[in-house]
């Protein structure tokens, strides 16, 4: 993992919807507080225990959030995706990393130091409501992951997971396609899965006509259907 000159910073953060209504002025002091990280895949972000000094905006690349049990299993608790970010909770907190966080591909991030935030947080408190959101956002879908792990089966939650990939364009399509951005095993645990039990259901949709599995690519020949499967 590498951190290079943030030739571009002003111009990444003024995309970000975090800071979207930001003058320059206020764009330029966080960016100066910012650093712009390279990871390569496999590269480790932190480690749970870790101290928390600011928090990260993924830019382009997936990073995975997760934890490992006393007997060496891991748990997949977020997969963060570009224009997502991550942190803040802990660093308003002055907590450590309860997680550690991976990089799954080559991944851009920029690091926001907890300072400038405070600085920009002084000065206009209309950041503060988009970070109070962003946070309700993901506790939101916290209450969703738990509702799905109580409550679905462990099909309805592949299913549920396949068609949140879907394309806008293909929401009811046929013979539609998806690219597994990340692992079997990575899913599998990010839907509170075995991968073994995983890949059974997996091959239980085949058998049914319902998906077509080829590797990571994963063709749906019938949305609707499987829309409709899911509800049975």
């Amino acid at each position: 993992m590498q951190t290079k000159s943030r030739l571009n910073v002003e111009v990444l953060l003024s995309h970000v919807p975090l800071f979207n209504g930001l003058a320059i002025g206020e764009i330029t002091r966080i960016a100066a507080s910012t650093s712009e990280i390279h990871a390569a895949k496999g590269d480790i972000l932190f480690y749970k225990g870790d101290p928390c000094r600011g928090f990260y905006l993924l830019v382009y690349g997936q990073v995975k959030l997760a934890f490992t049990s006393p007997q060496g299993s891991e748990k997949v608790v977020e997969i963060v995706r570009a224009g997502q970010s991550f942190g803040e909770a802990l660093m308003f907190m002055d907590k450590p990393y309860i997680v550690f966080a991976q990089a799954l591909s080559d991944t851009l991030l920029l690091h926001v130091s907890k300072t400038a935030i405070d600085d920009e947080l002084e000065r206009d408190h209309r950041l503060g409501r988009k970070m109070l959101a962003g946070m309700s956002m993901r506790l939101h879908q916290l209450m969703g992951d738990v509702e799905a792990y109580s409550l679905h089966s462990g099909k309805q939650r592949i299913i549920g997971y396949l068609l949140q990939e879907l394309p806008d364009r293909d929401v009811d399509g046929s013979n539609v396609a998806i690219q597994l951005s990340v692992s079997k095993g990575v899913i599998a645990s990010r839907l509170n899965l075995t991968q073994e039990h995983f890949s059974r259901i997996l091959h239980e949709l085949a058998d049914l006509g319902l998906i077509v599995v080829e590797g990571r690519k994963i063709v749906i020949p019938d949305v609707a259907r499987l829309r409709r499967h899911d509800l049975a």
